[in-house]
């Protein structure tokens, strides 16, 4: 499987499809051929990686009880704002 040279350009169009798994090896190699001969593209590739790290790392914290009453709050405001609107 030769590896099809890419553009910069169509390598960042393709980035996040990448990083989700959801391109075909022969598309997925071609990206990482690329990736592995442009400092650039790369940078960008590991930016959003590490940044789908600490998102991902911080969704696994509980908000503090106050804040979590707060949102609950103002959700229940739109809720009684979109039923009054409604009716």
């Amino acid at each position: 499987m030769n590896p099809r040279a890419l553009s910069c350009e169509e390598v960042i169009e393709r980035l996040f499809d990448y990083l989700d798994r959801e391109l075909d090896s022969q598309e997925a190699a071609d990206i990482e051929w690329h990736l592995q001969r442009c400092r650039d593209c790369f940078t960008r590739a590991e930016f959003e990686r590490r940044l789908r790290a600490r998102v991902a790392a911080t969704g696994t914290a509980k908000a503090p009880p106050r804040l979590h009453r707060r949102i609950s709050a103002l959700l229940d405001g739109f809720d009684e704002s979109d039923t009054a609107t409604d009716s």
